[in-house]
């Protein structure tokens, strides 16, 4: 930029021919020095186009202003300040050359100009010559550089407008827009902040439509008609006031300002409306509907009676006046208060000639009538230290030269006028509160703070356009579809319309019946149909513009989203690794297996030793170790088995006995854990052909892990977990899952596989649940639909997804799709397994013959007992016995019954004494029978 303002200024230079004259000031000169010696006039320079929007409000602006710093005695008191007028009318050469004749006036601050383009040249101009340059109209972002440090800025710079319309596009969460702009450096430059600004809301600028200072009525027409064939239909306008209204009167015509299309103009189109002293209606129903900026300026009564001022002025040619009034005026009151306080401070008024600027070999330039101000250097900081309230609002400088708390109205343009439905400040974004109120609080531009009144948009509509339709041009939207050989129940080739099939596409073509607008669309399938194609390729293709989207199994993970836009995950995912399974099944003898023969016979010969050593250390001191052999034998038997639970009766009284008894119960009760424990483990736990456990153990070993051809894992293997690439081997179909796990890592397949939840579900289904995952997912994913970057699509899909979720077509389409054999209960834990009868029916068996043996020795104990009771009772009377009622003997069944119910020891007294009683009779039928 420096590089052409220098060329321009050459040029202008070599053509320019200045006369040799040096309007001074009222003082003596000594040698190329003017001092003032009596400082009674300063003077200033303005320079601008008087016929123009901005010039027939900035002009009374200055005029008014110079009327009142003269009058008011407080500052420069005795010093006049007057003011030199040159009109560029509205050309560039003609403002340098303008500028370079006011240079010669030895004015100490220049006001203007009002063109960005301008005031690219002259600040050249005045980095030579010392003088301030302040200028209430020139916006161009670019000039606030440290190349031009002589230019003062005293209106807002395009910068924050830029960023205002930014914070517009996303509060209506537009994504892309089109700028229309004047090629020149104020148009150029704004919109490039306009990018950047988008940038940072994920939107862009999906067209930079240029039109030239000069561009006629055709040449608006041509580019109108181009971008309208063209997706966006949200239109930025950054053009020049004086001819700006002439595209709104072509794309009328065009029919552009009606429902669905968006038109935000810059600060220019209320500038002039304002301008203008009655505005028609035709004008305003051109306008119907567009958002525009305006600066902000506080509502003050100052501010009123200026502008009643302005329009009782004689010899105005407008009654109606725009900002640009109150900037120009406030611009010549800095001017004034750095002036006041420079002389203050000891500052002197003195110009020079400048040594590069001299003649030399009778060149017919005159350069030496340019004089530089000796204190500029000195006043330029006193201008940027100036604070103070202007009819703008507040005038002080931040750091970076720009005006402090910049600020806009949001318009509305209606039939009726325009109506104000927000504010927008760099302090708290857009509010429907005053900035001054804002400025009050803290600082808020969160999302949920950012505030607008409703809109009414071309075509008269309240609701907020889309911002985008689908071109006009005829071109359908690209969708690449994955050409996979396996899992065809997601996505597959088919015969007829739209030529592919499966879970995603049903899933994808329900969310677009979704949509309020239709979308032509045409499936491309990708990949070449022998093996699957490789997912990270596709959705770089996308993102190189070769498609619009792709619709499949796409997983949606962090490299991806860098580059795409994806949906509301429609499935979810993660990696699983799955093993092979092999069942133990329960044996009816499982209660056998904790303990090897040898251990059972050790265990059962040291309960008979102990027993033995306990009744040998027992048998002098304790008389429950003593009795008949069999009784011993028996407390031998019964005392060591029964400590196996801890159920023995006899006392051990000697001290060698407890001690003995101490040390064996220590050991039993480690058989006992020891059995529970092995037992227990057994017949719970299902145990796997391998001894992976999840992804942990399967990154420690060293085996050969197995993954779906095409897949994300291998990435994800690789640069997340750090595994080797030579381990990982790349498997074409379920079938080859079958085969490499069946084989192992010793038979040429593979430890394990890691492929994602979804297809990991189907192959276990169709494999009859022989395969398990192990472990849990470790990663947390999704699949989605994956678009362009910004696409709006992406957005509108995602809530059609929302939609199809919440009604439940979903689950349906889910499950016409994939609803197989069920794993879950398997896959969740596969060391789980319920107990069964099978495990113990051998236990229960030696139980049930145990108990059968028992009851039949009571029932031939009791039947062998009855029977002696029966032939004894046919000599009894048939009173009952004493102390024995309720007995009838008998051979009838209840007899018996009664029989059984009577306490054995009472039958055994019975028995005694019908003994006792027979054998008396036999002894008096001995007595009394004849001798033989």
């Amino acid at each position: 930029m420096e590089v052409i303002g220098l060329k321009r200024l050459f040029l202008l230079v070599l053509w320019l021919w200045i006369p040799k004259e040096v309007v001074g000031m009222n003082g003596t000169t000594i040698g190329n020095s003017t001092v003032s010696s009596r400082l009674s006039v300063v003077k200033i320079g303005a320079l601008f186009t008087v016929d123009s929007v901005i010039g027939r409000s900035a002009k009374p602006g200055i005029v008014a202003a110079i009327e009142d710093v003269n009058v008011n005695k407080t500052i420069l008191p005795g010093i006049k300040l007057e003011v030199i007028l040159h009109d560029t009318n509205c050309s560039g050469f003609l403002g340098t050359v303008e500028a370079l004749q006011l240079m010669e006036n030895e004015v100490v601050a220049a006001i203007g100009p009002q063109s960005s383009g301008i005031a690219h040249v002259i600040s050249h101009v005045v980095n030579e010559l010392h003088v301030p340059l302040l200028s209430f109209g020139a916006t161009d972002p670019t000039l606030s550089s440290l190349q031009y440090p002589y230019f003062v800025r005293t209106t807002q710079n395009d910068y924050f407008q830029m960023y205002a319309i930014a914070d517009i596009v996303d509060y209506y969460r537009w994504r892309e827009v089109i700028a229309i702009f004047v090629d020149d450096d104020n148009g150029r430059n704004g919109i490039s902040v306009l990018g950047d600004a988008l940038s940072k809301k994920r939107a862009k600028i999906s067209y930079k439509a240029a039109l030239s200072p000069g561009a006629t009525e055709s040449d608006i027409g041509d580019l109108l008609n181009g971008v309208n064939l063209m997706e966006s239909r949200v239109f930025i306008i950054h053009v020049n006031p004086d001819s700006g209204l002439v595209i709104f009167s072509i794309a009328k015509k065009l029919g552009m300002m009606t429902s669905g299309y968006v038109w935000i103009a810059t600060d220019w189109l209320p500038s002039t409306l304002d301008s203008m002293e009655t505005v028609d209606s035709n004008t305003l129903s051109l306008l119907q509907g567009v958002v525009a900026l305006r600066h902000h300026t506080p509502d003050t009564n100052l501010k009123k009676s200026f502008f009643s001022r302005l329009k009782n002025m004689k010899g105005m040619e407008t009654s109606s006046f725009n900002s640009y009034a109150l900037y120009a005026y406030d611009a010549v009151w800095l001017a004034a208060y750095a002036l006041d306080t420079f002389i203050k401070e000891g500052g002197n008024i003195s110009f020079s000639s400048d040594p590069k600027l001299l003649d030399t070999k009778g060149s017919m330039l005159h350069l030496s009538s340019l004089r530089v101000f000796e204190g500029g250097p000195l006043f330029l900081p006193t201008i940027f230290r100036m604070n103070f309230t202007g009819l703008s609002g507040q005038i002080q400088f931040d750091a970076e030269k720009n005006l402090v708390h910049p600020s806009y109205d949001i318009l509305n343009i209606g039939d009726a006028g325009s109506r104000r439905i927000g504010y927008w400040s760099n302090y708290s974004g857009l509010s429907v509160l005053s900035p001054e109120n804002l400025y009050k609080k803290p600082p808020n531009t969160s999302t949920s703070n950012q505030k607008l009144f409703s809109v009414v948009w071309p075509g008269e509509t309240t609701a907020t356009p889309r911002g985008w339709v689908f071109p006009n041009n005829g071109r359908q939207l690209r969708i690449a579809v994955p050409h996979r050989i396996s899992y065809l129940e997601f996505v597959s080739k088919d015969k007829n319309p739209p030529g592919v099939r499966g879970y995603c596409i049903d899933v994808f073509e329900a969310a677009i019946n979704l949509l309020p607008y239709p979308v032509p669309r045409r499936y491309i399938l990708y990949g070449d149909g022998n093996r699957n194609p490789n997912y990270n390729q596709l959705v770089n293709d996308v993102a190189l513009n070769i498609y619009d989207a792709t619709v499949g199994d796409i997983t949606i993970v962090p490299n991806r989203t860098r580059i795409l836009d994806f949906t509301q995950p429609f499935m979810e995912s993660g990696l699983v690794v799955v093993v092979p399974v092999k069942e133990i099944k329960s044996s009816p003898w499982s209660f056998l297996k904790p303990f090897t023969a040898q251990m059972w016979c050790v265990t059962g010969a040291f309960f008979l030793f102990v027993g033995i050593v306990v009744w040998i250390l027992e048998h002098r001191h304790n008389p429950e170790f003593r009795g008949s052999p069999k009784k011993q034998l028996m407390t031998i038997f019964w005392f060591t088995f029964s400590t196996m639970f801890f159920s023995h009766r006899e006392n051990t009284v000697s001290g060698l006995g407890r001690f003995v008894l101490i040390i064996w119960l220590f050991v039993v009760l480690i058989i006992n854990s020891s059995y529970t424990a092995s037992l227990t483990s057994i017949l719970t736990v299902q145990q796997l052909s391998s001894q992976i456990e999840g992804i942990d153990s399967l990154i420690s070993g060293t085996q050969p892990i197995g993954i779906q051809d095409g897949s994300f894992a291998r990435r994800y293997l690789i640069d997340e977990l750090n595994i080797q690439p030579s381990r990982i081997v790349t498997l074409r179909d379920p079938k080859a899952y079958i085969d490499a796990l069946m084989r192992g890592p010793s038979g040429g397949g593979v430890m394990a596989i890691v492929d994602e939840l979804p297809y990991i579900e189907l192959f276990m289904s169709s494999t009859n649940c022989k395969f398990r995952t192990v472990g849990q997912e470790f990663t947390k994913s999704g699949w989605g639909f994956a678009f362009q970057r910004d696409s709006p699509l992406a957005v509108d899909m995602s809530t059609a997804i929302l939609q199809l979720s919440e009604n439940g077509d979903l689950q349906k389409i889910h499950d016409k799709w994939l609803l197989k054999h069920d794993c879950t209960a398997k896959v969740d834990d596969v060391d789980s397994n319920e107990l069964s009868l099978n495990s113990f029916w051998g236990l229960f068996l030696i139980c049930g013959i145990a108990c059968l043996l028992a009851l039949i020795a009571f029932s031939v104990r009791v039947f062998c007992q009855y029977m002696k009771f029966i032939p004894v009772s046919e000599d009894i009377d048939q009173e009952n016995p004493p102390g024995i009622p309720g007995i009838k003997p008998s051979r009838s069944f209840k007899d018996l019954i009664d029989f059984v119910d009577t306490r054995e020891k009472e039958i055994k007294q019975i028995l005694r004494e019908k003994s006792k009683k027979r054998r008396r009779n036999q002894s008096l039928d001995d007595q009394f029978s004849p001798p033989t």
